[in-house]
């Protein structure tokens, strides 16, 4: 809500000054800025649902918002399965611009909420987000709540339905997923580094560079939503993998690509007659980029549209 409509209403005001952490929130538990925004106004519009004894009763309006806020999202995600599972091809969780700050509906030439803006840390990172995908909705929510959010167990026990033990053990669970299937992150400026070699030997047909520079088990998902030319299955292996780029980011296609940080971690973007039609996400160790994720559905775009 603009400040003009809130007036000089204190609580209106303390209200709506939750909406950054509650959209923090929502984005790590579902991975799309659409779908945080929806969830972060059904918390609110229950709120104003409520009459003004019942909202007076309750202790701290910041704490019900989170917990509806959570448990919104924990109902979306176990319905989200299903829905994904109809998706054309493979579903990614959405790319963040370094400056995150964006909302899912604004225009390239409205400045964007400053409520809207999403942290980037490595709780965003896409390596992360995709892992996330795949530990159970309560799990998700447990270690969201706890290991990002520092919220009690006792807290979380009253979101999810469960006892504080027992969602004690759903983010132990989540944990030690996270642990098996991520590995250390390298240091920025290494990781800046390979992704501008990369980008570098991809624009010049460089192949044994590309080798080089490709872990042997490199994965490439892309995402391109049903609505652009995207790959179904994963690209695995560095000399298909070498191959792909080679065909997708020459020069000669008329694309310019620049260096940028998606999600807070080096990556790439693809600009064609002044428009992004891709932005490409890695991870790297070792001195090799090991995953690659490829957003190309231009509904998990518009964030970046607004930077050009």
């Amino acid at each position: 809500m603009p400040d003009d409509e809130l007036g000089t209403d204190p609580s209106l005001r303390s209200i709506f000054s939750e909406r950054a952490t509650l959209m923090n929130i929502a984005f790590r538990m579902l991975g799309s800025t659409h779908d945080a925004e929806d969830i972060v106004q059904e918390a609110y519009a229950r709120w104003y649902a409520m009459s003004d004894e019942a909202q007076r009763a309750i202790e701290s309006p910041t704490a019900w918002l989170v917990r509806v806020t959570s448990r919104v999202c924990l109902d979306y995600l176990a319905s989200a399965r299903v829905r994904r599972e109809r998706y054309a091809g493979e579903w990614l969780p959405e790319p963040l611009p370094d400056h995150a700050s964006w909302n899912s509906t604004a225009t390239p030439h409205q400045a964007s909420d400053p409520a809207d803006r999403v942290t980037l840390d490595e709780s965003v990172s896409m390596s992360m987000l995709v892992v996330l995908e795949s530990v159970t909705p309560a799990e998700r929510v447990a270690f969201i709540l706890h290991d990002v959010f520092k919220m009690p167990f006792a807290e979380i026990a009253d979101i999810v339905g469960r006892t504080p033990a027992t969602c004690r053990q759903l983010a132990a669970s989540a944990r030690r997923h996270i642990q098996s299937n991520r590995h250390q992150a390298v240091a920025p400026d290494q990781h800046r580094s390979i992704v501008s070699a990369f980008k570098n030997a991809c624009g010049t047909g460089d192949f044994d560079t590309l080798i080089d520079l490709l872990d042997p088990h490199v994965s490439v998902r892309s995402d391109g939503g049903g609505k652009v030319r995207a790959a179904l299955r994963p690209i695995l292996g560095r000399e298909k993998t070498a191959r792909f780029f080679l065909g997708l980011l020459r020069r000669e296609f008329g694309q310019e690509i620049t260096e940028e940080n998606v999600n807070g971690r080096p990556g790439l973007a693809a600009h064609l007659d002044g428009k992004v039609v891709a932005v490409i996400a890695t991870e790297a160790r070792d001195g090799r980029i090991t995953d690659i994720w490829i957003m190309l559905n231009p509904d998990k775009l518009r964030a970046w549209e607004r930077r050009n």
